[in-house]
């Protein structure tokens, strides 16, 4: 993405209005009407305004744009640089410490103008990345951004004497540390007026003028580290992601909760705690193959057998399924537990979390996301599962859902071939997944699972046919799994071995035998509510983006050819 700025003193069709110009264009028309000019403050000088927050993209007006030049001529020409630095000295230093950060300086100092600022005599050292330069005979004017935001720089002849010479030589993207006193020009920007400036580190790739199309998307994706370079609105998103873990990680361990954040293995000798296809690995030293988890859930449970009674995970969990916007085979979920509480303790406190983190993160709890309007302030609505399939099926009796033929028809009617093994219950999930998760805009619980889809949750009571879970839906998405935990033993026992006659079936989501896990049941698991929420959906809702990739720091992707 291009730098951004204010160009008072060029014609309508440069700047209109204040239009976003690509740097490398500007600085052509700039060479042709300022070159061999001084710079003075006697009359007000084009300058760096901070970039606005644009679309990921990072589009740019065609009638701006310049060809870029060849990369390669370019990168060569910057390797002769460094050699020269190589020859001269050390061309990487590591002796410069910055003691302030350009964030904080337009924050303490915003409000002061030009005599306020300079009667503060406030001297600085700040370093960052070159983003847009302009030289202008005996001055220059520089932004400098850091990882707390942009300062400009105003560097003088007389004031650098030999550095300055060397500045003219340094290109965008390079590494600078800069000392001096705070100012404001007469526009009005805050500048550190530089007595000293020193390369740190020599960029030898060029950064990019303008990113957009499949392929450009693509590269930010491969290349995040010249994304994040250039694009504040991927720095926004995952600035946002951090202060979500933060709020969650706070908030389960303050007073009173106490939940205790632990790590279970990665690496599992037996897939378990979902319904999902695993990655096999191998254990060479033990000859062993393994399976990278698909849900941290058993072991956070034996966890609780042992009397740690609210743990949870952060985790990432690897599932070997199909890629796309709203799938990564590596993801992160929070999946937590707590002893002595049921399923409906569950549902509020998701929807504590959701509503808090939310306006930890993003300071708001409305949002507009792939096209919808998404309010998180009111009660979240909670629906039974047979209830919303009846109520946007009009053909569906309520006599249908528990009769298998009647459901299965139903199903073929969606395309949907039931399998041999497969009851009213596999079958009613089939019909709500189609004709149903789409229409869950607005923050809904949709409860009351069929217990043959819910292997790990407790059977209700009233109804046992049913579990005690839910799944959170927003946007269409789900968001969120819950429900009161399977503590018995032999119950458990008989859903595994139910789970492992549909993978003898052909169903290479279902379960594993877990002995062991039984095992530690059989000392006795209490009543126990368990909840995963998926962070990297949960982020997509907050940071209003459509593609999990945008909130993954690095995607996966097809190895480049």
């Amino acid at each position: 993405m291009a730098a951004r700025l204010i160009l008072p003193a060029l014609g309508r069709d440069d700047a209109r209005q204040g239009a976003a110009i690509p740097f490398r264009s500007l600085a052509t028309k700039m060479d042709s009407r300022f070159r061999g000019n001084d710079v003075s403050f006697a009359a007000p000088a084009p300058e760096y305004e901070p970039e606005r927050d644009r679309p990921m993209s990072g589009t740019t007006d065609e009638t701006t744009a310049q060809p870029a030049p060849d990369e390669n001529k370019l990168i060569a020409e910057r390797r002769g640089k460094l050699a020269a630095l190589r020859e001269s000295g050390n061309a990487y230093p590591n002796d410069f410490r910055p003691d302030a950060f350009a964030g904080e300086l337009q924050a303490a100092f915003e409000g002061l103008d030009a005599v306020a600022v300079e009667a503060t005599g406030r001297q600085v050292r700040v370093a960052g990345r070159m983003l847009a330069k302009r030289v202008m005979g005996k001055a220059s004017f520089v932004q400098l951004q850091d990882r707390s935001g942009a300062i400009q720089l105003f560097l003088q002849s007389d004031a650098l004497g030999p550095s300055y010479e060397a500045f003219k030589g340094w290109d965008v993207g390079d590494i600078l540390g800069a000392e001096g006193s705070l100012m404001r020009t007469r526009t009005g920007e805050l500048s550190v007026k530089c007595s000293q400036v020193r390369l740190l580190a020599k960029a030898l790739r060029p950064l990019p003028d303008k990113w957009h199309g499949l392929a450009d998307i693509e590269t930010r994706y491969r290349q995040r580290y010249v994304d994040l370079t250039i694009n504040p609105e991927s720095r926004r998103v995952f600035r946002l992601r951090a202060a979500l873990i933060r709020y969650l990680r706070d908030t389960l361990e303050a007073p009173p909760r106490g939940f205790m954040e632990v790590e279970t293995p990665m690496m599992h000798p037996i897939p378990g705690g979902a319904a999902a296809r695993p990655f096999v690995t191998h254990h060479n030293a033990l000859d062993l193959d393994m399976y990278l988890r698909v849900a941290p859930e058993l072991y956070l449970k034996r966890l609780v057998v042992g009397g740690f009674e609210r743990v949870y995970e952060v985790n990432r969990n690897f599932r070997n399924e199909g890629v796309s916007t709203r799938h990564n085979p590596e993801f992160t979920m929070l999946e937590l537990y707590q002893a002595y509480a049921s399923y409906l303790e569950i549902m509020d406190l998701t929807e504590e979390l959701v509503r808090g983190g939310a306006q930890a993160a993003a300071g708001r709890v409305a949002f507009q996301w792939e096209g919808h309007h998404i309010d998180l302030g009111p009660p979240f609505r909670r629906w039974r599962m047979d209830e919303a399939v009846l109520h946007h099926n009009p053909a569906i009796s309520a006599a249908d859902i528990r009769d298998r033929e009647a459901m299965a028809a139903h199903c073929r009617c969606l395309g949907v071939e039931p399998r041999p093994g497969d009851g009213w219950g596999k079958l009613l999930l089939e019909v709500f997944e189609r004709t149903v998760e789409a229409r869950l805009v607005p923050p809904t619980f949709i409860t009351g699972y069929p217990t043959e889809v819910s292997p790990l949750a407790r059977a209700n009571d009233a109804d046992p046919a049913i579990t005690d879970r839910f799944e959170l839906f927003i946007g269409a998405r789900e968001l969120a799994n819950g429900f009161s935990e399977l503590n018995d033993p032999e119950d458990q026992a008989a859903r595994f071995r139910a789970q492992v006659a549909a993978m003898e079936a052909g169903d290479h989501e279902a379960m594993h035998f877990d002995a062991d896990y039984i095992r530690a049941l059989e000392y006795g698991l209490p009543p126990t509510g368990g909840l995963g929420v998926g962070i990297d959906r949960l982020v997509m809702l907050l940071a209003e983006v459509s593609s999990i990739r945008d909130v993954l720091l690095f995607p996966y992707m097809r190895p480049e050819s």
